[in-house]
């Protein structure tokens, strides 16, 4: 059976495709009420705040309490808000080992068994595997994350996490460059997959890429919107 927050999500993504959809020929208000709901769920503000304008126009708010929310880390990961690391590779279309790898770092240091996490509540909880979820574009890269991160570890492509959070989210975009992606530019740089899975985030999204995936030559006002959100979280970020 679908949840509601699946619903949500989904009339959410009609909405950044479709501007003018609505539910009910006659209720043109759902849109600011479900919006509201969908802010209640997750993201911390500093999340929050880059799906909203990014994706909804600055009308999605985060509820009341999800600005408690935060990792308590003493590796890199701590805090709240977008990251971005950089992985230099070349010649990788769908599956990328050296992002594999840096992932596999970053969440043996958040699995230190010293790791916390605050809720909206303000209780601080262990941070645990099930607190993490990486996401990635491509069946392959997922296989190649499976091979080396811990057993139990949630790992899969957006569609499969649509609905789901967590206090920390990994994308890991594989692809080398623009031309290296197999499914092309359009895939690549999906908008709507970017905004899934950014918005699983609770406290920290971390998005784990080649950096000359920002150096893509547009060659079409298509691709410039495409890029266009990348280059947002890119600069908004916090390196690391």
């Amino acid at each position: 059976m679908q949840t509601f927050e699946e619903f949500v999500e989904k009339m959410l993504d009609m909405w950044s495709k479709y501007p003018d959809f609505h539910i009910y020929h006659y209720a043109p208000y759902e849109q600011t009420a479900i919006k509201k709901l969908a802010g209640r769920q997750r993201m911390h503000p500093d999340v929050c705040s880059f799906i909203s304008e990014l994706f909804y126009e600055g009308r999605l708010s985060p509820a009341a309490g999800n600005e408690r929310q935060n990792v308590n880390a003493k590796g890199r990961l701590s805090g709240t808000g977008l990251r971005f690391v950089a992985v230099n590779h070349t010649g990788n279309q769908n599956e990328s080992i050296e992002e594999v790898e840096t992932i596999s770092n970053l969440v043996n240091e958040l699995l230190d068994g010293e790791s916390n996490w605050t809720n909206r509540k303000g209780e601080a909880l262990n941070l645990t595997l099930d607190d993490i979820l990486i996401v990635t574009p491509y069946n392959a890269q997922v296989s190649a994350l499976r091979d080396v991160l811990p057993k139990g570890a949630h790992v899969g492509t957006v569609d499969k996490f649509q609905g789901q959070e967590a206090p920390v989210i990994f994308f890991s975009i594989a692809s080398s460059t623009a031309a290296d992606a197999p499914r092309g530019m359009e895939f690549l740089y999906s908008s709507n997959r970017l905004n899934v899975a950014i918005s699983r985030a609770r406290c920290i999204a971390v998005l784990v890429a080649s950096p000359a995936l920002f150096e893509m030559e547009c060659k079409s006002p298509r691709q410039m919107m495409l890029a266009n959100a990348f280059c947002s979280f890119f600069e908004r970020a916090q390196a690391l």
